[in-house]
């Protein structure tokens, strides 16, 4: 009798909701998959990746030629993910990272046909990127808008979990506007669809039709689905792929302050009736904020007009202002409100952001496709940073981000300049071995030198 009540209760509903439903009261999503399926791809990339080719000289020549004579020239580095078409003359948009460091990307229809796509941009801070593929007249999805998603409304994702093209699963929306780690600059919609690795990029849509969010990330600790999975507001993705197709890249606003959570005792002892607002730490000195009057311990309550409800959601706001524009901030200061007018300024790319840490910025050395630094360090240490590692020769060799680069060969490192004039005359393609501490051990690695 419950049961049957229950039933017909969803039956309702769903009738209410203009979806369509099997008699056992669930969803049908036959319709949607038959109708939408075609517009979804499944994106193969490959990277190559270089091996050290040791002549005699070289210290590690040796080594090889007795422990490794079979090495191969060259390895390629394969992996899967989904994308959808946007536009009939083949945009396709798809996650930043399914495309990173591609070398070829591959796109295949649900009809078998391949094509070779191109990177129009991508941008890593939302984890968006636009492809483009030469063809016409094929099948695109319809955009939706995430502001209309309610909390356990149906949705379903279309992808290649695995490889296996065209799978399909289904949940429902979990919560929205989740802030992750290191995600600040995207309110992500979380579900409890089913989503594994190959998905990524991958459309998230709802009951009618429409792509409502991108795949991309998801919480687990076995490596495939736990029932957390997130995806990128398509409002948020197709902002970004408007600039990426127009610019190739993605222009954001800063003001220059670092910020913290207003947690419930730090709004008592500022004397705020809510935990709410953005409790700025620090302000850049000669920055945006600094210039309009924001201090430290101020919490930014609005930003252009908008609540700031949570510390999140400043980063994103900012970043969505055009750089240039003035806007109006609404601050909490010593147990009052008031009001300020800073202009919002261009973020740094991240490259650039990347190479500006510590306590000077970085330079690029081409040569080694490494971005280093020799500030920041105690002066008794011999030694340079690395920032970045943007080389796929440095990639090769196992650089990372945060190594210090201690020797080379038996030379201590003790400046950029003297390292370039090491390596200035040395010719192309000869490989050097460098020392370089990683946490507390430290070990050799051998890197080929790019043209001069």
């Amino acid at each position: 009798m419950l049961k049957e009540l229950f039933n017909r209760l969803v039956l309702l509903a769903c009738v209410l909701c203009v979806v369509p439903v099997y008699a056992n009261g669930f969803p049908d999503f036959t319709a949607l998959v038959e109708k939408q399926a075609g517009a979804v791809v499944n994106i193969s990339t490959t990277q190559r990746i270089a091996q050290p080719d040791f002549s005699a000289g070289d210290p590690f020549f040796e080594f090889f030629r007795r422990f490794a004579p079979q090495m191969p020239r060259a390895q390629e580095s394969q992996s899967l993910g989904s994308g959808f078409i946007i536009s009939a003359d083949g945009y396709i948009m798809t996650n930043a990272h399914v495309v990173d460091h591609a070398d070829k990307i591959t796109v295949r229809l649900t009809d078998k046909r391949e094509y070779s796509a191109k990177v129009i941009g991508a941008d890593k801070r939302s984890d968006v990127a636009l492809l483009k593929i030469e063809a016409a007249g094929l099948p695109k999805v319809v955009l939706g808008d995430p502001g209309r998603l309610k909390v356990g409304e149906w949705v379903i994702a279309i992808g290649s979990p695995f490889g296996f093209d065209s799978s399909v699963t289904a949940g429902i929306v979990s919560a929205k506007g989740r802030s992750l780690p290191q995600d600040n600059f995207v309110p992500f919609i979380q579900t409890d669809v089913a989503i594994n690795p190959g998905n990524s990029g991958g459309p998230l849509f709802n009951m009618s039709g429409e792509v409502v969010g991108i795949n991309s990330q998801i919480y687990t600790r076995s490596g495939g689905s736990m029932g957390l999975s997130f995806a990128i507001p398509i409002d948020v993705a197709t902002q970004v792929a408007d600039q990426l197709r127009r610019t190739g890249s993605v222009a954001r606003g800063r003001i220059g302050v670092t910020i913290q959570e207003m947690t419930r005792e730090l709004a008592d002892s500022f004397g705020l009736s809510l935990p709410e607002g953005a409790l700025i730490s620090s302000v850049e000195k000669g920055g945006p904020a600094d210039k309009a009057g924001i201090e430290p311990s101020d919490v930014i309550l609005k930003f252009d007009g908008k609540p700031v409800a949570s510390s999140a959601d400043l980063p994103r706001i900012v970043s969505a202002c055009k750089p240039g524009g003035k806007v109006k901030v609404e601050l909490w200061r010593k147990g009052a409100t008031r009001q300020v007018i800073v202009e919002v300024v261009r973020m740094q790319d991240e490259g650039v952001a990347e190479a500006n840490r510590a306590d000077g910025a970085g330079r690029l050395i081409d040569r080694l496709g490494l971005v280093l630094t020799d500030s920041g360090r105690a002066e008794s240490r011999s030694g340079l940073q690395v920032l970045e590692v943007k080389g796929s020769a440095a990639r090769a060799a196992g650089l990372q981000a945060g190594d210090v680069l201690l020797a080379l060969g038996n030379t201590p490192l003790r400046s950029l300049n003297q390292l370039i004039e090491i390596i200035r005359p040395l010719p192309a393609g000869r490989n050097i071995a460098l020392l370089v501490r990683r946490g507390d051990s430290a070990s050799y690695f051998a890197i080929r030198l790019d043209e001069k």
